[in-house]
Formats: structure tokens, C-alpha cells, sequence
């Protein structure tokens, strides 16, 4: 099977294809996959054989830490302009402060 010559051309060389590059039959989908089936009456039966099961190990003595550090404290309502924390003023203080150079 080709794929269409139009399809090939300049403009769709490196751009993705989108339901409204083809005709109709074509679903692109959410590739989420179905956990289950619907009814005739408009309900959803789950199967959970389908449904997807995460394992976690235990995590006692798991030396890794995330990477924001525990150290930093919430602020909440404290900025130093009326324009809130959207300022750009505000924002470069603070990071001029905290990192020490432009």
C-alpha cells in the first residue's frame, strides 16, 4: 500500500498527519486503549483484565531524593508588587537574588 502522492509533497514532508490531512476512515486515536467494552443500553462494562497495574517496589532504604530540594519553603500572598507573581519585574528580582548574576 502507498501513501497518497499528496501526502508526499513539500508542505507534508515533515509535518504530521492530521485527520484533516485525509479523507474520511481515518482515526488517529489517543493510543490509550480500551479498559473495558459499552453496552447496548449506553453504560461501560471494565474489564480489569485490561486495566493497566503499576508494581511498585518498597521503598525502604531507597537512597534517591527528587529533584526539588526539601529545603525550600512555601510562600503564599507574598510579592513584593501589586501585579502579583506574573510580574517580570518581580520574577527577575528573585532570580537575580537567588542566583547572584544576570
Amino acid at each position: 500500500m502507498q501513501p497518497t502522492r499528496a501526502l508526499l509533497g513539500m508542505r507534508y514532508r515533515k509535518l504530521r498527519l492530521t485527520t484533516k490531512d485525509v479523507n474520511k476512515g481515518y482515526y488517529k486515536g489517543t493510543g490509550s486503549g480500551s479498559m473495558g467494552r459499552h453496552t447496548k443500553h449506553g453504560g461501560y462494562i471494565i474489564d480489569w483484565s485490561k486495566v493497566r497495574t503499576y508494581v511498585v517496589p518498597p521503598l525502604e532504604g531507597f537512597k534517591l531524593t527528587p529533584f526539588v530540594s526539601k529545603a525550600i519553603q512555601r510562600v503564599h500572598g507574598q510579592f513584593d508588587s501589586a501585579a502579583g507573581p506574573r510580574d517580570p519585574n518581580t520574577y527577575l528580582s528573585r532570580w537575580k537574588a537567588e542566583n547572584g548574576f544576570d
